[in-house]
C-alpha cells in the first residue's frame, strides 16, 4: 500500500460522494474529508469509507479548506480530488517510481471532463497538478485554487500549472470529472459564485492573467460573451508564457469568443500567433472554424485535415470526428455530396454526421 492520503472537501455532495469514495477503495489509500457544513447525507455516506472526517468552518476560501484537509492527513503524499471526480485509472507501480524520482515536483493528473454538447456526450481532457508532497506545496487562491511551492508562495507564476516543465511531471492517474453534468441552473449558479470569488481575489491581488482567464471562462459559461472577451483580452495583453496550459486554453477561448460575437474577421488575427500555438489539435481545429466562418473554405479544409493528424488534444473529437464533420459540411454546402458523405462516414457514431448521411443518401 502506498503512503498516500486522498484529501477532499465537501458540502452537500451526497449526489457524488459515494461513487467517488467507492472508486478509491481498491487502492487502499487513506481518505481525508473536510466537510464545510453539509446538511444532507454527505457525512453519513462518507463514514462507510473513512473515519477521518473533519469539520471546517467555511470562509469562502477553497484553498484554506483544502490546506486544512491536507494538514489532517497521516501521510505527506497527497492526492487532492473533488467529490465529483471519480478515479478511472491509477497505476500504483508507476506512481511509486514517480514518488521516488520526483519528491519535490508536482504530479499532473489527467482529468477527463464530461459534458453535453449538441445533445451528445463529449469529453475534454486536461492535466492538472494534484499529486504532491505536502512538505513542499500548498494551495493558494480563493477559487480555482492552485498548488504552489511553499518556498515561493508569494509568486503566482511559480504555481505548478504555470511553472517551467521541469517542476512538474505527468502522474499515472486518470480521473473522470462529472461536475458539468448538472442542470443549466446549477451551472449558472456555480459560475456566478466563482465570479464573485474571483472578482474579490482580483481586488485583493491586482491584475493577474490567470484570474482574468478564469473570469473569462466563467462568463463564457453564462453566455455573456462581451464580458468574457473583455477579461480574456486583458489576460492576453499581459506578459504570459505560451508554453503554459492555461495560456493555450485562454487563447482558444479568446478565439471562440470572437466567433460567438460574430467578430469573424477579428478572429483571423490569431493567424499571427499560429506557429506558437498550433502545437495541439484544438488550436488548429479552431483556425479551421475561423477560416470556415470567413468563407475561406479550402484553407478551412486544410486545417481540419491537419487536425486529424495530430495526437495532442484537449477536447475529444477535434482531431477526428468533429474535424471530419466540418469537412463534410463544407463539401455538402458547396455541392460535393459524394465527398461530403465520405467525410461524414469517417465520423463513426457521431449523431449529426449520421443524420447528414441519411439526408444525402
Amino acid at each position: 500500500m502506498l503512503p498516500i492520503s486522498v484529501c477532499l472537501i465537501a458540502k452537500n455532495e451526497e449526489k457524488h460522494i459515494d461513487e467517488c469514495l467507492k472508486r478509491l477503495q481498491p487502492y487502499e489509500f487513506e481518505i481525508v474529508l473536510a466537510d464545510t457544513g453539509s446538511t444532507d447525507r454527505t457525512v453519513e455516506l462518507a463514514r462507510k469509507y473513512t473515519g477521518r472526517i473533519y469539520h471546517f468552518d467555511w470562509n469562502g476560501d477553497f484553498s484554506a479548506a483544502k490546506n486544512f484537509a491536507m494538514q489532517k492527513a497521516s501521510h505527506d503524499w497527497i492526492l487532492s480530488l473533488d467529490c465529483d471526480e471519480y478515479a478511472e485509472v491509477i497505476d500504483q507501480k508507476t506512481l511509486r517510481k514517480c514518488m521516488e524520482s520526483y519528491p519535490r515536483y508536482a504530479g499532473r493528473i489527467l482529468i477527463r471532463n464530461r459534458f453535453t454538447q449538441d445533445g451528445q456526450t463529449s469529453y475534454e481532457q486536461v492535466r492538472v497538478s494534484r499529486f504532491i508532497n505536502r512538505r513542499y506545496f500548498h494551495f493558494e487562491g480563493v477559487v480555482h485554487e492552485q498548488l504552489v511551492p511553499i518556498t515561493a508562495s508569494d509568486h503566482r507564476n511559480t504555481a505548478p500549472d504555470a511553472a517551467p516543465v521541469k517542476y512538474v511531471y505527468s502522474a499515472p492517474i486518470t480521473i473522470l470529472h462529472v461536475g458539468y453534468d448538472g442542470t443549466e441552473d446549477e451551472m449558472r449558479e456555480k459560475s456566478k459564485r466563482n465570479i464573485t470569488l474571483l472578482e474579490k481575489e482580483l481586488e485583493t491581488h491586482g491584475a493577474d492573467p490567470y484570474i482574468y482567464y478564469q473570469l473569462g471562462q466563467s462568463y463564457r459559461k453564462l453566455h455573456d460573451f462581451e464580458t468574457a472577451f473583455r477579461y480574456l483580452d486583458l489576460g492576453l495583453s499581459m506578459d504570459v508564457d505560451p508554453a503554459l496550459d492555461y495560456v493555450q486554453n485562454m487563447v482558444e477561448s479568446y478565439g471562440y469568443t470572437l466567433l460567438d460575437l460574430k467578430r469573424n474577421q477579428d478572429a483571423l488575427g490569431l493567424l499571427d500567433i499560429y506557429d506558437e500555438f498550433a502545437t495541439r489539435a484544438d488550436f488548429v481545429f479552431l483556425i479551421g472554424l475561423i477560416y470556415m466562418n470567413n468563407g475561406f473554405l479550402d484553407q478551412a479544409i486544410n486545417e481540419f485535415k491537419k487536425a486529424t493528424t495530430m495526437e495532442e488534444f484537449a477536447v475529444e473529437g477535434v482531431n477526428n470526428y468533429k474535424a471530419y464533420y466540418n469537412i463534410g459540411v463544407i463539401y455538402e454546402c458547396t455541392g460535393y455530396a459524394r465527398e461530403a458523405i465520405a467525410s461524414y462516414r469517417k465520423c463513426g457514431d457521431y449523431l449529426p454526421a449520421k443524420v447528414r448521411i441519411q439526408q444525402l443518401s
